[in-house]
């Protein structure tokens, strides 16, 4: 695939590398705004930019566009895509660029241009009759495009600010194979049938009510399953040495002000005032986790010190970016900062690497790595910059991790390595990261004594491994489409009675179970065992033990296998004891006793 860069080289790309993709999905937003201008002259272009999966345009439609319009749009990009226009990029003037555009009628294009500097040379592409102010860059021929789906229309406020336009944005995906959009549409459908949000409410796992929008309700066994969730972190952090704490929830300007978050964040923070002065809901736990470090003298000796947080922040999210647990506008970070001299950087990298890998793999996640370099608006000297990155670089290398570089894409205040895992339909999600950073401590002037007797700076990392426990318990009602292992199913067994007779002796077996740590239910209401039995596959648990009058008079059990192969779920007659020793063992299977 060739790709076309605003000096008008042409570069060698792959389609399965992200700067192919993007190049790709870019070209792919220009037929569709070409498409629009051809069907709907006077509609006015806005934006449209390749995302992470596919492409977007936004619009100013002069009548209503809905769902309906979608494939006689979709017909004209198919033409275009066929008509194998090859694209062009020369320079203009600002001043040539906005002649043209008002030219055009093109008021929002002539908004962006007149914000560029005086005297810079901007790029255009072209494709047929279609010309673009773009920074590019695009694939060289709308013919490399084989196959596309616009899938769906959406309203969003011109530049992301309730105060302007409402636009009307048009989703869409392309691939240069046909069978690669198939196979794209058929993981959709599946995605569609695995929805956290949809499962979260027939598995009574969590709600969002009007009272609280963004802010999830988690039911009795969304909490078991969070709990789990707490409990494996708690276990396998306190074997790495981890000290946990606690900070409040609310902290005063000031640190903020410090930390930075109050003149670059504020807007995303919930604010109020207390005692004639300003506090915030803490967005993130490293000031607090700051503020503790600093609370008393520390000695190289104590280093590397890692504290580990469960710490609940609120960060303000718009409301039409919010999307179940996956963004939300509370939620509980497992966040850890590891403080630490420039001599353990490495040694503490490859340690957290270690960690995330053992807690994906518990899940069943495969996952790839990539490295972050430093952006442009970066803060701090070349020479720290250099040893953080080279310290992320050399561990991963130790490791034998292979990764990608994600060129300017740190942090700015340092470099860091971002985990992306996969689930089980081939969706990627950004959960872990480590992020080194030499400038918090710098700020909050924190200090350890070196063995010279002298003060120094720690290096401090900056790191999560679900992320979000919330966005994390969506991934993974999506990834195992709500059928749980056994070891975090909110409920492992649920014992049904065949009868009311049966009840008293139902009721006993649940006891027993319980007794010996398992998740248990009952269900001896009056109704048909069939009629039980469904609804507790509906529920996806794992175990059905069933008990009539035959179990009652034996003192065994009926077990059914959720997980077992088609016509060899019935597992016959046991004791309570042998299928508290079949959980065990699956348990223990899968790693719960680490």
């Amino acid at each position: 695939m060739k790709i076309l860069v605003s000096n008008g080289q042409v570069t060698e790309g792959r389609f399965e590398d992200r700067e192919g993709s993007q190049a790709f999905w870019h070209t792919t937003a220009h037929i569709l705004a070409q498409a629009v201008k051809r069907l709907y002259p006077d509609a006015k272009c806005a934006i449209g930019p390749a995302v992470e999966k596919g492409f977007y345009y936004d619009f100013e439609f002069s009548q209503p566009f809905t769902e309906n319009d979608l494939p006689g749009v979709e017909a004209e990009m198919k033409k275009i895509a066929k008509e194998a226009l090859p694209l062009m990029v020369y320079e203009v003037t600002k001043e040539e660029a906005l002649s043209y555009m008002k030219g055009q009628g093109e008021s929002y294009k002539q908004e962006l241009i007149s914000q560029m500097e005086e005297g810079e040379r901007l790029t255009f592409y072209g494709q047929g009759e279609y010309k673009e102010f773009c920074a590019g860059p695009h694939v060289t021929n709308t013919g490399a495009v084989k196959a596309l789906k616009l899938t769906g229309v959406a309203g969003a406020y011109w530049r992301g600010n309730e105060k302007n336009k409402m636009l009307t944005r048009i989703y869409g995906i392309s691939f240069p194979k046909a069978q690669e959009l198939e196979q794209y549409l058929t993981m959709l459908e599946e995605a569609k049938r695995r929805d956290h949000r949809k499962l979260g409410k027939e598995l009574g796992l969590f709600t969002i009510m009007e009272e609280g929008p963004g802010f999830p309700f988690f039911l009795p066994k969304g909490m078991v399953l969070k709990n789990i969730l707490i409990d494996y972190w708690r276990r396998v952090h306190q074997r790495e040495g981890y000290l946990e704490i606690s900070t409040p929830v609310m902290l005063n300007r000031y640190l903020w002000e410090l930390s930075g978050h109050w003149d670059h964040y504020r807007e995303n923070m919930y604010t109020t005032v207390i005692d004639g002065e300003d506090f915030a809901l803490k967005p993130m736990n490293c000031p607090g986790g700051m503020l503790v470090y600093k609370a008393e003298p520390h000695s190289y000796k104590e280093l590397p010190m890692r504290i580990g947080e469960l710490g609940l922040v609120h960060r303000h999210e718009r409301s039409g970016q919010m999307h179940g647990l996956m963004r939300v506008r509370c939620f509980t970070q497992d966040d850890a900062h590891i403080f630490m001299m420039r001599e353990q950087i490495q040694e503490e990298i490859k340690g957290v690497a270690r960690l995330i890998d053992e807690v994906y793999s518990r899940f069943g996640f495969p996952y790839h790595v990539e490295l972050s370099t430093r952006p442009e608006n970066s803060i701090g000297s070349d020479e720290d910059w250099k040893i953080a990155t080279d310290g992320l670089r050399n561990a991963l290398e130790d490791l034998e991790l292979p990764y990608t570089v994600n060129e300017g894409d740190g942090a700015f205040y340092g470099p860091k390595i971002d985990f992306h895992l996969q689930d089980s339909i081939g969706r990627t999600w950004q959960c872990g990261t480590i992020q080194l950073d030499f400038q918090l401590p710098a700020r909050f002037e924190a200090e350890y004594t070196g063995a010279d007797g002298e003060k120094h700076r720690p290096i401090m990392i900056h790191r999560v491994i679900y992320g979000s426990i919330e966005r994390f318990i969506g991934i993974l009602t999506e990834h195992y489409a709500g059928r749980f292992p056994v070891w975090l199913a909110p409920v492992q067994v649920k014992v049904l009675s065949v009868s009311e007779k049966n009840s008293r002796y139902a009721q006993q077996v649940c006891e027993n179970l319980r007794k010996a740590d398992i998740r248990c239910e009952l269900d001896i209401r009056s109704e048909k065992l069939g009629y039980k039995i469904r609804e507790a596959r509906l529920q996806r648990v794992p175990y059905l033990v069933i008990v009539g009058e035959k179990e009652e008079e034996t003192k065994l059990i009926s077990v059914r296998n959720r997980d077992g192969e088609e016509g060899k779920q019935d597992l016959g007659q046991m004791t309570v004891e042998m299928l508290t020793e079949r959980i065990s063992r699956e348990c223990t299977a899968s790693g719960e006793a680490s």
